[in-house]
C-alpha cells in the first residue's frame, strides 16, 4: 500500500522536471535572437576568464623561462673587500681559467680604466665653444666579455684577441650618440685625452652590465700598456642554465686557489621562488580581470533576463491562471538563464583556447594550456547563469494572475 504512492509522487516529479525543461528549451527557441544576445554575455565572459587565464600562465612561464636564461645563468667575480677596502687582485687570464670550468658558456674581465679626468671627442677641437668633448667612462674588456654580457652589435664589430695591443674602442650606444658616430665603414676614430682609437663597432644593447651602454670599451691588453691599470675589476661570467650556483662554488678555486676568500662571488637567487612569485603576482592580476569580465556577462544575463520577464507577463499570467505554481514560473526562467550560461560558457571556453593559441603563436610564446580550465568553464557559466535568473525568475513568480492578464498582451 505504501509503494504506490511513493511511485506516483516519483513518477510525477519526473514528469514535472522534463516538462519544465522542455517548457524552458520551448522559451528560449521561441526568441533566438534574444537567446543567442544572451548567451553573448556569458561567451565573453567566460572567454575573457579563460583567455586571461591562460595567458598569464604563459607569460608567466615565458617570464620564468627569461629568469631562467638571464638572470639564472648570471655570475660575477669581484675583489673582495675588508672594512670597505679591495684586497687581493683578479687574474689577467681569468676568462681563460673560468672558460674552462664545465657550465661555464661565455667569461670576460671588466674593468673601469683610470683615465685621469681625460675628455673624449670625435674630431680634435678648434673651437672649445663648440662643445663636442664629453665626459664618458672608459672601460678595458677582455673580448670574451661581449658573450658574457650578451651584447647585440647595431653597426661593425667588436675586438678580439688579435686587437688586445692595438688602440681600437667599440662604443656603447649612448656614447655613440654623444660623439655623433653612426658609421664605422670609414674607421673613424675618437680621441680619449691626446690618445687616439679607431671607432670598429657600435653596440645596440646589452643584457647585463648596463653601465656599458654609456661607455667607450677598449681591449684590456692597450689598457694595461697605455694606461697601467693592475688588475681586471671584475669578471663577468654567462653560465648554463642550472650551472650558476656550481660555477659560483668553483670560480674562487680557479682565480685565486691559494686564498679563496680574496674573491668575491655573487650568484642569482634560487628560480623556484622566483618563479612562484611571478606566477602569483602574474595569476592574481589576472585573474581579478578575468572576475570582472565574468561580472559583466552575469550582469548582462540578469537585465536581458529581467526584459523577457516584462514582456511575457501576459503569458506568465495565463499560465497562473490555468494552475501553474509560482515555483514552476521561477524554475522556467532559472533554467532558461542556467542553460544560456552553460552554453555560452561551452562556446567562451572554445574561444578563449583559440584566443591563448593566437596571441601565443603570435608572440611566439609556448602556450601553457590549463584542461581544467575549458572543463570548468561550462559549470562556471552554468552558475553565473542560474545565478544571474535568480532575480527576474523570483520577480516573474511574484506577479499575480489577474494584474498580468489585465495587463498583458
Amino acid at each position: 500500500m505504501s509503494d504506490a504512492p511513493t511511485g506516483r509522487r516519483s513518477s510525477r516529479s519526473r514528469f514535472a522536471v522534463r516538462d519544465l525543461i522542455g517548457e524552458s528549451v520551448a522559451g528560449l527557441l521561441s526568441r533566438p535572437g534574444r537567446a543567442a544576445l544572451t548567451a553573448a554575455g556569458t561567451v565573453l565572459g567566460v572567454a575573457a576568464l579563460v583567455a586571461t587565464v591562460g595567458l598569464a600562465r604563459t607569460a608567466g612561464n615565458q617570464i620564468v623561462t627569461r629568469f631562467d636564461e638571464l638572470s639564472a645563468t648570471d655570475v660575477t667575480v669581484e675583489r673582495a673587500q675588508v672594512n670597505g677596502r679591495v684586497v687581493g687582485s683578479l687574474p689577467w687570464d681569468s676568462e681563460r681559467r673560468l672558460t674552462r670550468l664545465n657550465g661555464v658558456r661565455a667569461a670576460g674581465t671588466i674593468t673601469e680604466v683610470d683615465r685621469g679626468g681625460a675628455l673624449t671627442r670625435s674630431v680634435p677641437i678648434n673651437d672649445p665653444a663648440e662643445g663636442d668633448e664629453f665626459d664618458l667612462s672608459v672601460y678595458a674588456l677582455s673580448p670574451g666579455a661581449f658573450d658574457a654580457v650578451r651584447a647585440k652589435v647595431a653597426e661593425g664589430k667588436v675586438f678580439d684577441r688579435s686587437h688586445d695591443d692595438l688602440p681600437v674602442a667599440v662604443l656603447g650606444p649612448g656614447a655613440a650618440d654623444d660623439l655623433r658616430i653612426t658609421r664605422v665603414a670609414q674607421q673613424p676614430a675618437i680621441f680619449i685625452g691626446d690618445q687616439t682609437f679607431v671607432v670598429i663597432g657600435v653596440l645596440d644593447d646589452v643584457d647585463r652590465r648596463s653601465e656599458l651602454l654609456n661607455t667607450v670599451m677598449i681591449p684590456e691588453g692597450f689598457a694595461r700598456a697605455q694606461y697601467g691599470t693592475p688588475s681586471p675589476g671584475s669578471v663577468q661570467i654567462d653560465t648554463k642554465v642550472g650551472a650558476a650556483e656550481l660555477i659560483g662554488r668553483q670560480a674562487p678555486l680557479a682565480l685565486a686557489a691559494n686564498n679563496p676568500d680574496l674573491v668575491k662571488v655573487s650568484v642569482p637567487g634560487q628560480p623556484k621562488a622566483v618563479k612562484a612569485k611571478v606566477e602569483g603576482d602574474i595569476n592574481a592580476l589576472f585573474l581579478l580581470l578575468g572576475g570582472v569580465s565574468l561580472l559583466v556577462g552575469a550582469l548582462g544575463i540578469a537585465n536581458v533576463t529581467l526584459v523577457s520577464v516584462l514582456e511575457r507577463v501576459g503569458e506568465i499570467g495565463l499560465r497562473r491562471a490555468v494552475g501553474a505554481a509560482r515555483r514552476h514560473i521561477a524554475g522556467q526562467f532559472l533554467v532558461e538563464s542556467t542553460l544560456l550560461g552553460f552554453l555560452g560558457g561551452v562556446v567562451g571556453a572554445s574561444v578563449g583556447m583559440v584566443v591563448i593559441v593566437a596571441v601565443s603563436l603570435a608572440k611566439d610564446w609556448v602556450p601553457v594550456l590549463d584542461l581544467g580550465i575549458p572543463l570548468l568553464a561550462p559549470l562556471a557559466g552554468a552558475v553565473v547563469g542560474l545565478a544571474s535568473g535568480v532575480y527576474p525568475s523570483l520577480r516573474a513568480a511574484s506577479i499575480e494572475p489577474v494584474e498580468a492578464l489585465r495587463g498583458g498582451v
